[in-house]
């Protein structure tokens, strides 16, 4: 009773409108009126940019950011720590009709996989056109472009950024909600289209009749338990003064992780309760894409052990400095806080 007469601090996390931050949204319905020090709440960004902006300020305590961009902002400035993953895997290459017919997809998505002959599609009609090819990532530091970049490397694709001359495919940044538009435009004006996004865009791509999931990241960048995605941040003033409430919504995170992962295998009511969860938050989110997205049959996310995972941090890091996402390496051991160090 002591521990409830304390007053709450405040801790505000920064998310993005997509399946990576599920989570957030299921902690924050569930489970904030049960927190005894956090009075936490959860604030949606529409863009990456204006996330790392955000954060940056002094208006945010926490932020869920994709691990190349989290490493990126360390680089710049050392005021934050990493205490944890939101999910592992999670994201996929979506294309249009004028790719799909130069390839043969599996019928059910769970046996599409990262192929050569994708890779050399994707080559070929970028040769046609009088621009090379655009996939849409939703940041150029993205996992997404790690993804990508392994996938088309591996087949002798050379992936560029910006204006970069002597390239077969280019990457250009668009928001997640606005992926799905970007498909349809280009597939108006009868050109080939790619996008590398997070769930559940690319099946809202697919559910909606117009564009066709391709692959999903886990079978690129395959990993233990699933390859690291999106990571918790937290600044470093609030982990001095907000000790306490920072473990509370950092355990809750992983708390509405495993009710994710249970609801998935359950289905019925469990299931409907997330989805509604996640509606009210996020209502471009179709109820289709989002059993999609979370179908135990396809395990293409999993919000399954949620803490550090150092090793497979170094495997995203060394991909984006191979790749130039990330201009130098960062100190891992630096940038980690595990839970024993801030209680």
């Amino acid at each position: 009773m002591e521990k409830q007469s304390q007053a709450k601090q405040n801790i505000t996390a920064l998310y993005i409108p997509l399946a990576d931050h599920y989570a957030a949204l299921v902690a924050y319905e569930k489970y904030r009126e049960q927190m005894l020090y956090a009075d936490f709440h959860i604030k949606q960004m529409q863009s990456w940019d204006l996330l790392r902006a955000y954060f940056q300020s002094e208006y945010a305590d926490m932020a869920f950011v994709m691990s190349p961009l989290a490493m990126d902002m360390f680089l710049e400035k050392e005021n934050f720590r990493w205490i944890g993953l939101m999910h592992r895997d999670g994201n996929a290459l979506a294309i249009n009709e004028a790719i799909k017919q130069k390839v043969k997809l599996a019928n059910e998505r769970q046996y599409r996989k990262p192929t050569a002959e994708l890779a050399l599609a994707i080559k070929q009609l970028s040769y046609k056109q009088i621009r090379p090819l655009e996939i849409a990532v939703p940041h150029i530091k993205s996992t997404h472009t790690v993804v990508l970049y392994k996938f088309l490397s591996q087949h002798n694709v050379r992936l560029g950024f910006d204006n970069q001359k002597n390239v077969d495919v280019r990457i250009i940044d668009v928001a997640p909600t606005l992926a799905p538009l970007h498909i349809k435009a280009q597939s108006n004006r009868g050109i080939a289209a790619a996008f590398e996004q997070s769930l559940p865009w690319a099946d809202v791509v697919e559910t909606g009749g117009f564009g066709y999931v391709a692959w999903y990241s886990k079978d690129v960048l395959a990993w233990p338990k699933g390859h690291v995605e999106c990571i918790t941040l937290v600044k470093d003033d609030s982990v001095l003064h907000k000790t306490q409430a920072v473990l509370e919504v950092n355990r809750f995170l992983r708390k509405a992780g495993d009710d994710i992962e249970q609801a998935r295998m359950k289905g019925g009511v469990e299931l409907d309760d997330i989805v509604d969860i996640i509606r009210k938050h996020i209502p471009a989110h179709n109820r289709d894409a989002i059993i999609a997205s979370l179908s135990p049959h396809l395990n293409v996310i999993n919000y399954q052990d949620l803490n550090i995972d150092k090793a497979g941090l170094e495997m995203i890091m060394t991909y984006s400095v191979r790749a130039g996402i990330l201009a130098k390496p960062i100190n891992i051991e630096e940038f980690a806080l595990e839970e024993g160090e801030y209680e």
